[in-house]
C-alpha cells in the first residue's frame, strides 16, 4: 500500500469533516463520494499489515475517521428531532412534511 492512498484518504475525511459542518448538501455528497473512492483505494492495496510505517500511519487516521462519524451521528440525531418536531405539530404547521 502507498502512503499516498493514506494521504488521499486523510484529505477526503477532512473534506467531509467541512462538508459536514456547513449546509451544503450537494458538498456533502460530493464528499462522501471522495471518501468512498479513497476507502477503495486504500482497500484494494491490501497486505497493509505487512508495513509497519502504514500501520501506523493508519492508526494516525482514525481520529479522524471516528469524528466525521460522530459529527454525522449527531447531525442524524439532529435531523430525526427536527422531524419530529415538525409531526408533532400536524400536517397544518408542516406542510412541506406531509405535502410534497
Amino acid at each position: 500500500m502507498t502512503l499516498s492512498a493514506l494521504d488521499a484518504l486523510r484529505e477526503a475525511f477532512a473534506d467531509l469533516r467541512n462538508a459536514l459542518d456547513g449546509d451544503d448538501m450537494a458538498q456533502v455528497d460530493a464528499a462522501t463520494a471522495r471518501v468512498r473512492e479513497a476507502t477503495a483505494q486504500v482497500r484494494a492495496q491490501g497486505a497493509w499489515r505487512d508495513e509497519p510505517a502504514v500501520r501506523e500511519k493508519l492508526n494516525s487516521l482514525m481520529p479522524i475517521i471516528d469524528a466525521a462519524r460522530v459529527r454525522t451521528n449527531v447531525l442524524t440525531d439532529n435531523a430525526r428531532q427536527r422531524m419530529d418536531l415538525l409531526a408533532a405539530h400536524g400536517a397544518d404547521h408542516a406542510p412541506l412534511t406531509y405535502r410534497r
